[in-house]
């Protein structure tokens, strides 16, 4: 099972038009997102961290502890995105082993990241 076909029938999808902010660094966080389609930038301030593609997770912090924006999420395309809060993170943590290990696999994947880039 891949994390694409989880959100596949998802009813709360979300578009954001090229260079729609989704989300900005600071703010509150409720929800994680997975983006379905398009590529979004997730900068710091002037600094592109990152241009995520369909399947990626972004936001997750919100739910794992953080609940500020450690980053600013820009829609570099067209985007549709599956937002996740945290009843329904926590309903996918329980039943779907595979969505956790991957909200995990992408938690190390971005620790390591920001080690290798001083953050």
């Amino acid at each position: 099972m891949d994390i694409l076909r989880l959100f596949e029938k998802a009813d709360n999808i979300e578009t954001h038009a090229p260079g729609a902010v989704i989300f900005t660094a600071g703010e509150d966080a409720h929800d994680m997102y997975v983006l379905l389609e398009g590529e979004v930038e997730l900068r710091l301030g002037d600094k592109l961290l990152n241009i995520i593609g369909p399947g990626s997770l972004l936001g997750e912090m919100a739910l794992v502890g953080n609940k500020h924006r450690s980053a600013t999420a820009i829609a570099r395309t067209d985007c549709r995105l599956a937002p996740v809060n945290e009843r329904r993170f926590m309903f996918l943590v329980q039943e779907t082993p595979f969505f956790a290990l991957h909200v995990m696999k992408v938690l190390a994947e971005r620790i390591v990241q920001k080690d290798n880039h001083g953050g």
